[in-house]
């Protein structure tokens, strides 16, 4: 049993965008590669912080999208060789950046409220169920 030209040709072209994917990465691997900021994420009692490092990004190009249990943020740091002076070097990554971050615990929709200070993006979001620390004292005259 033959098998016809287009179903004889699929390994050789899978074979072929495999290839082509993986010199995409090494290319892209050759020029700094893409780069995904550091993220911390901190239990503020009755908020959750999220702290992200993203030194050099131009704060006009940071956005943030909120999805259900996730929240995305992304931004572009620009390359230092676009400032008309060669690289004799190259460590720090530049581009586009995407992170997909998962809630560690379920926040209020839309609650985040974002600060950049020192290169650190700080995101604010209440927790939809707060921890708030109790303390018991006495009654007067209960003693």
């Amino acid at each position: 049993m033959s098998q016809s030209n287009n179903e004889a040709g699929k390994p050789v072209l899978a074979r072929l965008q495999h290839l082509m994917t993986l010199r995409e990465e090494v290319e892209t691997l050759a020029h700094g590669g893409p780069w995904t900021p550091a993220a911390d994420w901190r239990d503020a009692g009755t908020h959750l912080e999220l702290l992200l490092d993203v030194p050099g990004v131009d704060p006009a190009s940071l956005a943030l999208e909120e999805d259900g249990g996730q929240l995305t943020v992304s931004g572009e740091r620009q390359d230092a060789a676009g400032e008309g002076r060669p690289l004799l070097s190259r460590e720090r990554p530049s581009g586009r950046f995407s992170r997909l971050l998962s809630f560690p615990e379920p926040v209020r929709p839309e609650s985040g409220d974002a600060t950049l200070v020192g290169g650190v993006l700080t995101v604010r979001f209440e927790k939809l169920h707060p921890t708030i620390n109790v303390t018991a004292h006495p009654a007067p005259g209960n003693g």
